[in-house]
């Protein structure tokens, strides 16, 4: 990776930090540590600048007080562009069509949006598992089910596989 990245990369884990609530003892998750998985997974793997920044910033709009604005200043907007497409739309009431709103969206801003909600659902699927919380695991299916079936069948990426790996593990 080159060094515009890491300085990014870094400014972004700061930017977090501030601006993230520290998660409570009975949270579903610790969210920090869920966006720092995310994205460090997707800088391991090679994946794009703006894959990377939009993996680690998916939650930002979600769980702080980062604004889209301040995303798009520090970060451009085809980060912010990610991270608003994986951004659950709250105003929308049933869980289901949510879930298939932003399996949409994400489709709609292009591959690299819907391969941040892949590495999220993914890491979702792993500490769900971890912690036993089959609620929690069959939303990840959902979520799941949602992105196969507004994924474009020539968007091909080995994190789509693994996605589906853990949705058939969990369906059967």
């Amino acid at each position: 990776m080159n060094k515009q990245l890491h300085l990014e990369f870094e400014k972004a884990v700061r930017l977090l930090s501030q601006h993230f609530p520290i998660s409570k003892p009975d949270s579903r998750k610790p969210v920090f540590f869920h966006v720092l998985r995310v994205g460090v997974r997707l800088y391991e793997e090679d994946y794009p600048h703006n894959v990377v920044l939009g993996g680690l910033l998916h939650d930002a709009l979600e769980w702080s007080d980062m604004s889209e604005q301040l995303l798009r200043e520090e970060f451009g907007g085809s980060v912010a562009n990610i991270v608003v497409a994986n951004t659950k739309n709250r105003a929308i009431e049933d869980s289901t069509e949510r879930i298939q709103d932003l399996a949409r969206r994400c489709v709609e801003c292009g591959v690299d949006a819907l391969i941040v909600e892949a590495a999220d659902t993914i890491d979702s699927f792993r500490h769900y598992s971890k912690t036993h919380n089959e609620n929690e695991i069959r939303y990840c299916v959902r979520k799941a089910t949602a992105m196969f079936k507004y994924k474009p069948e020539d968007w091909n990426d080995p994190i789509f596989d693994e996605l589906k790996q853990w949705e058939e593990k969990h369906t059967s």
